[in-house]
């Protein structure tokens, strides 16, 4: 009897996995269906499960670095302006892993060369006052020399962008940022690094690109355990005239 039941056990196999072969329902899956959301009526508007950061009116999602008071950058005819003596401006909440859009703009009589050229970044995951941190830098890349690790779209003295895709100073740029933080063992150790994918006004400039640890303007880049962190603007000392940022929204993958 066992015998027998083994055999049919063994036919039902068979036929299941020939029904697999060639039933295309068979790799059907129905569940669980995705969430369902509201695109943006513009590519750059947010969607409807986005948390906007800021739309134009106030800072009132931001706060200064360095003490977590009110950020004080200048908002005028829909845009915030960086000032610098304020010093860098941050998100109050707090993410791990999102989809991160901005525009921004390096004024049109923009003066200076190399990094003291509409010098700012955005810091994907803000560790602490000062730079620390892991930071896309923001520039005027355009007909501007500088040292290609350091460049607009570039991950700050790590890795170049693919390609240079910026536009002439005055007109609006944008970053479209997919963040995959760090993942840290209890004991402090690396389990898996953070990524970067960042598209430069819809032009793909790093390709899931992997981080050897925060990003620091002298030394080696280096890993310091967190779990999730503010985004931060730069408010970078150079001389030239400040950027401006703009439709700034941001979706938690988390």
């Amino acid at each position: 009897m066992k015998q027998k039941s083994a055999v049919v056990l063994t036919l039902f196999v068979l036929a299941s996995s020939a029904w697999a072969q060639t039933d295309p329902k068979a790799t059907e899956q129905w569940e669980p269906e995705p969430k369902v959301i509201t695109a943006g009526k513009q590519d750059s508007a947010p969607p409807s499960d986005a948390v906007v950061l800021f739309d134009g009116r106030d800072l009132t999602q931001w706060e200064t670095s360095k003490d977590h008071s009110p950020a004080l950058w200048k908002v005028h005819d829909g845009v915030v302006t960086v000032e610098k003596a304020t010093g860098n401006i941050q998100t109050k909440q707090h993410f791990k892993n999102y989809q991160l859009h901005l525009e921004w703009q390096v004024p049109t009589d923009i003066t200076g060369e190399g990094q003291a050229r509409g010098n700012s970044g955005v810091f994907l995951a803000s560790t602490g006052p000062g730079d620390e941190g892991y930071e896309v830098q923001i520039m005027d890349s355009f007909k501007n020399k500088t040292y290609v690790n350091g460049q607009a779209a570039s991950i700050y003295k790590q890795t170049a962008p693919l390609v240079n895709a910026m536009r002439p100073p005055g007109e609006w740029q944008t970053y479209d940022i997919v963040w995959t933080a760090p993942v840290f063992a209890a004991d402090g150790t690396v389990k898996s690094p953070g990524y970067v994918t960042l598209f430069h006004n819809g032009v793909l400039v790093q390709n899931h690109t992997q981080l050897s640890g925060e990003t620091f303007y002298i030394g080696k880049p280096k890993y310091k355990p967190y779990t999730d962190a503010a985004i931060k603007l730069q408010a970078h000392g150079d001389h030239s005239q400040p950027i401006s940022f703009r439709n700034i929204w941001v979706r938690p993958l988390d």
